[in-house]
């Protein structure tokens, strides 16, 4: 089977035998290679030739002439022709008939199994999708695998005695395993008749606008072309989903703890209102606290919004850290995100209510000085603490002021209460000019690369929002498990953990979880070329930001850091990349680093690694690794996805397409994947038109649809249950129920005709030089209120609820006049 992937690889390359072969050579030569060549494709007749006459014979049909016809002549010369010519070239090599004859029922065997399945594979290959584990003796590898992990198992008990020790070393013990899971062959059957449907459906749509042309038989077919669009790009994630799977206990084998890679986190924080200190405080804790050699751990937080809270939080937060982390380690705690274990009351141990106290303390005097927008003398217990707030001049705002750098732990002097070693911990705020742009969050980051750079320079890296609080302390481990194993490809670039948000009611009713595109989705793409970096829980290899050699020695990746990272020197070389003049004349953010461009830059970010050939891994524990605050409200929740479909569109009709430049330069399955993220907000042209122009027809006693009795009917009939069922079917794989997928369902509608429609607005807006200065969704709530009105999905915000997500009554009345308006007026087009 590998020689049969191998010969086609050889067909199907620049210097194929039977174009480029018979003119280099000779036609003859030429041909004797190409023959070898083509070899897998002898599978074709032999699979049709093994079937079918057998299946016309049982079915009484003739495919091949009657003795009588003088036409079956021909076939026994060709036949006896044919098998004589081989048999005679055996018996003139000194073989027997014998010989010859298994010769060719080998033949027969070969060609029903590995032509057949190397032809298959490399189609596979050529189009994309990943061929893991898809070879003639994967079920021997299966037998092969379950007897190593029980072998490795009576080695974990000793059950062999004391010569265990010497054994476990030779034996092969796997850090990971990949399934692909089993619904893949059901999928790509649903996809092809489901494609069929789409077909027919368009030829009736454009059959129905020639006989009979109106703006709403164009509009409708507009919208199917979107949704078979949309739906088609969809199918690529839907091709070859896997699961995957971790052997922690495995490490041991491959790598002692000292010999662990050293890590490096970033925690990105804003203004301090919006995300409180505390919950940035959190999130660093609860990754200081991992089970890694601390030593090895360094965490840097970036605060852009320059704030003396942030840093007052995080000293207060280095002093806590020194209880925090022996605790945890020493009960054995699992939820090591104080504000999460204390409110969780899983475990309590004597010195719980101590750490309990001394944590409220901290919260109490953090939360005071936000309030109050100042720093009590009081709290500052050094005269290093002054000395850092001094920073903070009259001239110093968000927007202008210079790099602040504050090195709070230092992982070899500082000690926890167990005299253990402390991680590093390190407070950044970039520098920043009203004259020169600061790139938002991707800017921030570059930052983060340069200055840990300088200072621990990790070969890994992870990146976390300030919401986002580990929620698993051996999550480092499971990177481990794809990282340290030889046989993983050397393009591994990044391993990305699922974004889960805690806090969300059990029926999700405003589709905050986002099941669909960061689990379910990712699953496919994983099969692919992995799936899409999300902006936070993701680890990444260094190196993947790096195309070259810097400028800056002190930047390379293989660059070693000697010095402590409070001295001078150091400290003086961090503060100058921090600078926001660094990046003048630089490829940071086009070629190095995370790019500039678009508001979505970790989706951007993610897709031209892809095209540089770099692979990711989606690792979705049980446990899940990490969780985060969702928005809580409607206009949160359509405000941020807003945002996003500017930048989703900014990367469409960029230079860098994905449905161009992706589908050629990564392949073309994951390719569409990109293109369905990129266009994500043309969502909104199908469903805006099927929330009017059906119910608007209804009243106006026209028909969009074909009635019960046409055959077409059931076409439709097919296309509407078959998309929904299947969604649903996955939901309830993926463990959701029936009720949040349906609420999904309701906030697609709701999203389509807010979010991705003003975003698409937007978007046009700004591409024909138009202000944009001011449209959002909260200044355009009452256009929503309208449309969802007419459609009826927004229930309970309208009338039932009493919160902050209640939409206004004034917006509600003048909504429901302004549908009324539009069904007086909409009769002129019927």
């Amino acid at each position: 089977m590998r020689w049969s992937v191998s010969l086609l690889e050889v067909v199907f390359y620049r210097y194929s035998p039977i174009t480029f072969g018979v003119k280099s050579i000779n036609p003859l030569t030429g041909l004797c290679y190409a023959h070898y060549a083509f070899w897998p494709i002898w599978c074709i007749p032999i699979t049709i030739y093994a079937f079918v006459p057998q299946l016309a014979l049982l079915n009484c049909a003739s495919i091949f002439p009657k003795v009588s016809d003088p036409w079956f002549l021909l076939y026994i010369f060709l036949f006896l022709g044919a098998y004589g010519q081989k048999c005679l070239k055996f018996m003139l090599a000194g073989e027997t008939i014998q010989r010859w004859w298994n010769n060719q029922r080998m033949w027969t065997i070969r060609g029903l199994s590995s032509l057949i399945f190397g032809l298959v594979e490399y189609l596979l290959k050529f189009i994309g999708i990943s061929t893991f584990g898809f070879n003639v003796t994967s079920k021997l590898k299966v037998i092969v695998y379950k007897s190593q992990r029980n072998l490795t198992r009576r080695i974990h008990t000793k059950e062999m005695g004391d010569s265990t020790g010497s054994k476990s070393s030779t034996i092969h013990v796997p850090l990971h395993i990949r399934v692909p899971l089993s619904r893949t062959s059901a999928n790509r059957v649903f996809a092809f008749f489901y494609s069929l449907a789409i077909l027919a459906l368009l030829y009736h749509r454009c059959i129905a606008l020639l006989q009979s042309f109106t703006i709403v038989s164009l509009l409708i077919l507009m919208a199917d072309a979107v949704l078979a669009f949309m739906w088609a790009t969809s199918q690529a994630f839907r091709m070859c989903p896997v699961g995957r799977r971790v052997f922690i206990e495995h490490l041991e084998h491959y790598a002692k703890e000292s010999d662990y890679p050293r890590l490096d986190v970033f925690v990105c924080t804003s203004d301090p209102y919006k995300e409180p200190p505390m919950c940035a405080v959190n999130t660093a804790l609860s990754v200081m606290s991992y089970d890694y050699p601390t030593e090895k751990l360094s965490v840097y937080v970036s605060d852009d919004g320059g704030s003396k809270l942030t840093l007052f939080a995080f000293m207060e937060a280095a002093r806590f850290a020194a209880l925090w982390l022996p605790y945890c380690k020493k009960n054995k705690i699992v939820e090591r995100c104080p504000e999460a274990y204390f409110r969780s009351n899983l475990s309590w141990f004597p010195e719980t209510d101590q750490i309990k106290m001394m944590y409220e303390n901290m919260r109490d005097r953090v939360e005071k000085a936000v309030q109050k927008g100042s720093i009590c003398h009081d709290y500052i217990t050094n005269e290093g603490e002054g000395e850092a707030f001094s920073r903070w001049t009259d001239g110093f705002t968000p927007q202008n002021h210079p790099p602040v750098i504050q090195v709070l732990l230092e992982s070899s002097k500082d000690k926890d209460n167990a005299s253990h070693t402390m991680p590093n911990l390190v407070y950044i705020s970039r520098g920043k000019s009203t004259t020169l742009p600061h790139h938002f969050k991707a800017g921030a980051l570059n930052v983060l690369l340069r200055v840990s750079g300088t200072m621990s320079n990790a070969p890994v890296i992870l990146t976390l929002d300030t919401d986002m609080y580990s929620n698993d302390p051996q999550t480092p481990l499971r990177v481990l498990c794809y990282l340290l194993d030889p046989a993983m490809d050397p393009k591994l670039g990044y391993i990305q953990f699922p974004q889960i948000f805690h806090g969300i009611n059990e029926n999700d009713i405003y589709g905050g979880q986002l099941k669909l595109e960061f689990q379910i989705e990712a699953s496919g793409m994983d099969g692919l070329v992995g799936s899409t970096y999300t902006g936070t829980g993701c680890f990444f290899r260094r190196g993947v930001f790096f195309g070259g050699p810097l400028e800056t020695p002190e930047l390379n990746q293989d660059h070693l850091v000697n010095k402590s990272i409070n001295s001078k020197e150091v400290l003086a070389m961090a503060h100058h990349v921090a600078d926001c003049n660094f990046e003048k004349q630089t490829k940071w953010g086009t070629e190095i680093g995370f790019r500039y461009g678009t508001l979505v830059e970790d989706f951007y970010t993610d897709y031209l690694l892809k095209c540089k050939g770099w692979k990711s891994i989606f690792c979705n524990p049980k446990r899940p690794a990490f969780l985060g605050n969702s928005p809580i409200n409607l206009h949160s929740t359509l405000n941020q996805l807003m945002r996003w479909s500017v930048g989703l569109l900014e990367v469409a009709f960029c230079r860098y397409s994905p449905i161009t430049f992706g589908v050629k330069s990564i392949n073309p399955l994951t390719g569409l994947c990109y293109a369905h993220y990129a266009f994500w907000p043309i969502w909104s042209i199908p469903i805006t038109i099927y929330a009017f122009v059906p119910q608007i027809a209804l009243l106006n006693c026209a028909s969009i649809f074909p009635k019960a009795s046409d055959p077409w009917f059931l076409l439709y009939i097919f296309l509407f249950l078959g998309a929904y069922g299947q969604e649903c079917l996955e939901f309830m794989l993926a463990g959701e129920t029936i009720q949040r997928w349906w609420n999904n369902q309701r906030m697609w509608t709701i999203r389509g005709l807010s979010s991705f429609i003003f975003g698409l607005v937007e978007y046009l807006l700004k591409f024909i030089g138009i202000s944009t200065f001011g449209f959002n969704v909260t200044s355009k709530m009452l256009l929503a209120g309208f449309a969802i009105v007419n459609c009826w999905p927004l229930y309970e915000a309208m009338v039932l609820r009493t919160d902050e997500g209640k939409m206004p009554v004034k917006i509600t009345l003048i909504s429901i006049t302004l549908a009324w308006a539009l069904y007086l007026v909409s009769s002129i087009a019927f």
